[in-house]
């Protein structure tokens, strides 16, 4: 921690707003998660700020003691895009839900992973409408009887963790959060990676979607079903660790342990350059149904837009009074008619 900040605690993060979510949702434990962690990072509360677009997750600027704003219906990661590169000294947060993110949103949250672009979004994930009252959302399963599938919905869902991987994102996690200490390491994991940071939260709607998260949550089923993800080490799971993953031709399967032998077990290595180990992982369980990987998926390195974007301002500079805005406007794409 740097010495020379300020030495905050949980409420120096807390906003005088009243926080109003339902009793019992998912996000009070991700906001408390949030404002305890930055805390103890050890940055200036000026230097944060937090973007939004429209949902429940959306009210999260309000909340917290920072800079912040609350935007439009999928534009977070646009407004947020702007935020960064206009400030690139500033911890720049996005806070987005299912439905804002991967509905109307879409098109911003993969360009802003593709350019890599210095940005933590966090995407609070419920599989459903909240704000709305309860239409099904494009995370929702196949066959869930909402206000707007009546019949059962008939999309096939959005699986975050596999499109931000194929959006080329170089920091790409997924946590519980109801897991405080888990959603500590990933956050500090996030903070400090230079470039777009992506977490999905599997979040409980307890008044629309109560207990969607159930196999990964209750004591009886998490132990078979969450399967943490630790660099360098096999991916092991199970109360015993009797179960591993392995990466066979079709992709990643579940394997005994002692029947395979612990050679077999896929180490995890989330700094590979190459996102196919990753991607396979990521689509073990196409929901938090039955074994599902949590943790940090991919972690690399590459150019921060913002970076580039210096350099190019820079040697611009540098060739000042060399160019010919009429000559620019002439160069390509022009022609003359009679």
């Amino acid at each position: 921690m740097n010495i020379d900040v300020k030495q905050y605690t949980r409420a120096d993060f807390q906003s005088n707003q009243e926080v109003r979510w339902c009793p019992g949702c998912g996000d009070y434990t991700i906001l408390a998660s949030v404002q305890t962690f930055l805390a103890e990072l050890g940055i200036d509360r000026e230097k944060h700020v937090f973007i939004s677009g429209i949902g429940c997750s959306s009210r999260f600027p309000y909340y917290m003691n920072t800079y912040g704003m609350h935007s439009i219906h999928g534009r977070a990661p646009a407004i947020a895009s702007g935020v960064a590169a206009a400030n690139p000294d500033l911890t720049v947060w996005v806070i987005t839900g299912d439905g804002d993110a991967l509905s109307i949103g879409g098109n911003h949250l993969i360009h802003a992973l593709r350019r890599n672009i210095n940005l933590k979004i966090l995407l609070f994930n419920n599989q459903i409408y909240g704000l709305t009252k309860g239409q099904y959302s494009p995370t929702s399963e196949q066959g869930k009887r909402t206000k707007t599938s009546p019949m059962g919905s008939i999309d096939y869902p959005f699986n975050p963790v596999s499109l931000a991987l194929g959006a080329e994102a170089t920091f790409v996690a997924r946590t519980l959060d109801m897991d405080r200490k888990h959603t500590a390491e990933i956050l500090a994991a996030a903070a400090e990676h230079r470039g777009t940071a992506f977490i999905e939260f599997y979040q409980n709607c307890n008044v629309f979607n109560d207990k969607a998260f159930i196999e990964l949550t209750s004591r009886e089923t998490r132990d078979d079903n969450r399967v943490y993800l630790d660099h360098g080490k096999p991916i092991l799971f199970g109360p015993d660790n009797e179960f591993g993953i392995r990466i066979g031709p079709t992709g990643a399967e579940i394997v005994e342990v002692s029947k395979v032998g612990i050679d077999s077990i896929q180490v995890h290595n989330a700094k590979d350059p190459e996102p196919g180990v990753a991607f396979a992982l990521s689509r073990l369980s196409r929901g938090p149904h039955g074994p599902t990987p949590l943790g940090i998926f991919r972690d690399v390195e590459r150019p921060v837009y913002e970076d580039l974007l210096v350099g190019q301002i820079e040697e611009a500079q540098a060739q000042k009074g060399t160019g010919d805005l009429a000559d620019l406007l002439r160069s390509t794409g022009t022609w003359t008619t009679n």
